[in-house]
């Protein structure tokens, strides 16, 4: 009942590529391009809520995942927003929100889903009523730079051991010219340098990085030393509002280089010059939200919106914790 529309024969799927064609305001991750590049080979789709006059409103794009007999909504792989976008006029429309809330979860339970779990955007009007109607929220934080006119005044913000590190990367120059085999291989060796393992496909990001190029909204940048050797790299992306410190790695055996602080700098100057904000998309993890920070960056609150569906919460607890036994 989901993918079909009064408006004719056309799809959900069909009628939000069309939007998002006309809409350059949605979230880069919540966009139909990006959905079809991380969802490669699986199965997404997305709710919609239209407006008297037939224009879309509200979406909720989704990427709907099946094992065994159970079916659930989970986040994409370097997605770090989704769940419920509204038009600006319709969020601050408080009646309009909650109605457009009660029909989406309404069509989530019609999806005869055993989890839900999404993060939706900063400052998402939704928040709220999907907690009232049963849904469980919790706080999640990402690190941003809002206002980046004024770079001498970004830099001053940077915390002096940040500063330090910019002076030891003086010999070290940034590049723009490295292919996206080369930064997949370089990841995976930064990885195994920490004794870690990468977690996405070379096809995910070779998926990813050819999409987002068809449109001019990625960049890989490098930081190399006097003999063109790679010290760190990263994938950035962008839309209309934010650019996104996607996948930034680092060769731990140049730590004391000061690459990894000039890799962000050189970032942060790419995002001034497309005229968005910076993103550093978001970290959970207490060290990395301690290096994010040191660059003048604001806390800012987004949230996770979950539920569990019929016995799948009491299976979810006993997984979990026979899983903890195991690790004991």
């Amino acid at each position: 009942m989901h993918t079909i529309c009064i408006l004719g024969n056309m799809t959900n799927k069909e009628l939000y590529h069309e939007f998002c064609l006309n809409n350059s305001d949605l979230p880069l991750f919540m966009t139909d391009w990006w959905m079809d590049a991380v969802c490669a080979g699986k199965q997404w789709d997305v709710l919609l809520s239209f407006h008297e006059d037939g224009s879309i409103q509200a979406a909720l794009p989704y990427l709907i995942r099946k094992r065994l007999w159970m079916r659930y909504i989970v986040m994409p792989q370097q997605t770090q927003i989704g769940g419920i976008w509204l038009r600006e006029d319709v969020a601050n429309t408080p009646d309009k929100v909650t109605t457009i809330c009660q029909l989406f979860a309404e069509q989530l339970s019609a999806l005869k889903l055993h989890y839900y779990y999404q993060h939706y955007p900063i400052h998402s009007a939704a928040v709220e009523d999907m907690r009232t109607l049963g849904f469980a929220t919790k706080e999640r934080i990402t690190y941003r730079i809002e206002d980046l006119s004024n770079l001498d005044k970004v830099i001053d913000a940077f915390s002096k051991n940040k500063k330090r590190q910019l002076q030891k990367a003086l010999s070290l120059h940034a590049e723009m010219n490295m292919n996206v085999e080369d930064f997949y291989r370089f990841h995976i060796r930064c990885l195994q340098n920490q004794g870690k393992s990468i977690s996405y496909s070379r096809e995910f990001l070779l998926v990813l990085e050819r999409k987002a190029r068809r449109l001019n909204q990625c960049q890989i940048l490098s930081i190399c030393n006097a003999d063109n050797e790679v010290l760190a790299a990263a994938f950035l992306v962008w839309d209309k509002h934010s650019m996104y410190y996607l996948i930034p790695c680092y060769n731990p055996q140049h730590k004391d280089s000061g690459a990894s602080a000039l890799l962000v700098l050189e970032a942060i100057k790419l995002a001034r010059q497309q005229g968005v904000a910076f993103d550093f998309e978001g970290s959970m993890i207490k060290g990395v939200a301690n290096h994010y920070k040191q660059f003048g960056s604001t806390r800012t609150i987004y949230y996770s919106v979950e539920k569990y569906y019929k016995w799948y919460f009491w299976f979810a607890n006993a997984y979990n914790w026979l899983s903890e036994r195991k690790m004991r």
